[in-house]
């Protein structure tokens, strides 16, 4: 196995190895990620609920990078952990720069957007 498949194979299961807090995901959610997005909103960012599930550029009343907007991806934690430890890389052309450094942080704030799409 190549080396950058291993490491994409270990980065993918890290999330696993911490007990998510959606409790605490929320607080960073709300701490990191209302500047841009909202649940139930589209502000400079789509809303989030309801993105569990959800593939990638598929909110009607939102204007996407042409990248987002032709990706395949789904939502779901392997992806959501991805695109926050840096989006741009996930997906060519996103226009999201943020990105969660944490793994912990990551994991609880898949967490909590993970409750809040019902699942």
């Amino acid at each position: 196995m190549r080396f950058s498949t291993l490491a994409t194979v270990l980065v993918a299961m890290v999330p696993l190895a911490h007990a998510a807090d959606a409790d605490r995901g929320a607080e960073l959610w709300e701490q990191r990620c209302t500047g841009c997005h909202s649940l139930d909103a589209n502000r400079v960012g789509p809303k989030h609920r309801g993105v569990f599930g959800r593939k990638a550029g598929a909110v009607a009343d939102f204007r996407y990078s042409t990248g987002v907007g032709n990706s395949s991806v789904v939502w779901n934690e392997t992806t959501l952990d991805r695109w926050l430890t840096n989006p741009q890389a996930f997906i060519a052309g996103a226009r999201m720069g943020f990105r969660v450094g944490e793994v912990a942080d990551r994991a609880d704030i898949i967490a909590f957007l993970k409750r809040e799409s019902g699942m």
